[in-house]
């Protein structure tokens, strides 16, 4: 299986000359100003409200526990979104949507693949895991409101998830590759960036590695998608649908089961062996594994294409 560098050549060198180093730090520091702010109006702002709602003196975690907390918690990607229009306009003079693919535009077609190939594994995943801890309950949401908060779930995980992608896989890869001919520092560093926020402090040291290293195997997965694309269409769908199986399927953590249907044995709970650590960092990497087969496999059904178009639509010459 061999992947066409063509469509990620393309996309690389589609920055203008003001996408420097200096300038993607500043890029960075800006997006990262935006998203801490609006995390903070969102979680300081929220918890007031909760407080004043429940007559009591709620904390910040007790309204990040609840059903509103986790909206806003959502809610709150909004700012790296915003902090990236005002780098790509004031930074980098270029359009926002230059991130999203040569073509400046999301492949609906590498959307839909990359959000039914994770659905598919994930599905695996989670037999899995139910092999290893079948400790399942059913969540404490009544199927009526399941189905009543199903949009506004599905709309602000695309918020939260699409942001990511933006932000590491589209504004800090495309740069850090304009500018760099190493792989191992234009796809790693974003990477490794993206893995360590997964760190959980009230996880054990064991559960903590295994779920980075699963993280880190997604990573790789999402990084390889975009390569062979060009186009950050399928990262949408592959993140997309990872995120939604344990915000409104089964969840794995606590403190957001609020929507699951049903709840798993949290990770960040007692009770986790070491070789249960490793098994679940197994699991997490094999599906990611299957994950790459099914969206890059040329015998695929859901092999995604590469985008190799102008903004305007028009095919670019071969080289």
């Amino acid at each position: 299986m061999t992947i066409d560098p063509d469509a990620f050549e393309r996309y690389r060198r589609s920055p203008n000359a003001k996408t420097t180093l200096p300038r993607l730090l500043l890029g960075t520091a800006i997006v990262t100003l935006f998203w801490v702010a609006t995390t903070m109006v969102v979680l300081l702002g929220g918890g007031y409200l909760f407080a004043l709602w429940q007559a009591s003196s709620g904390t910040v975690q007790d309204f990040m526990a609840s059903p509103a907390g986790i909206l806003a918690a959502l809610a709150s990607f909004a700012g790296i979104w915003i902090g990236l229009w005002t780098a790509m306009r004031w930074v980098h003079r270029e359009p926002l949507m230059a991130l999203i693919g040569t073509s400046g535009r999301v492949s609906r077609s590498g959307f839909l693949k990359g959000l039914a190939a994770v659905l598919l594994t994930s599905l695996l995943s989670e037999i899995l895991l139910y092999l290893l801890q079948p400790d399942i309950a059913r969540g404490a949401i009544a199927l009526s409101s399941w189905l009543l908060f199903l949009i506004p779930i599905v709309a602000l995980t695309l918020l939260q998830t699409s942001s990511e992608e933006v932000l590491f896989r589209g504004y800090l890869l495309r740069g850090l590759a304009n500018r760099l001919q190493n792989p191992l520092i234009w796809a790693l560093l974003p990477g490794l960036l993206f893995t360590s926020m997964h760190w959980t402090p009230g996880s054990t040291a064991a559960i903590n590695a295994c779920v980075l290293a699963s993280i880190a195997a997604f990573a790789l997965l999402l990084t390889l998608v975009v390569y062979a694309t060009g186009n950050l269409g399928a990262a949408f769908g592959a993140h997309l649908g990872n995120n939604l199986t344990g915000f409104l399927l089964i969840s794995h953590q606590q403190s957001y089961n609020s929507f699951a249907l049903f709840n798993a044995k949290p990770l960040e709970g007692p009770g986790w062996t070491t070789l249960d650590a490793v098994l679940i960092a197994a699991i997490g990497i094999v599906c990611s594994l299957l994950t790459i087969l099914l969206l890059l496999h040329p015998r695929s059904p859901l092999k995604v294409e590469p985008d190799i178009s102008h903004p305007s639509g028009s095919s670019l010459p071969a080289d």
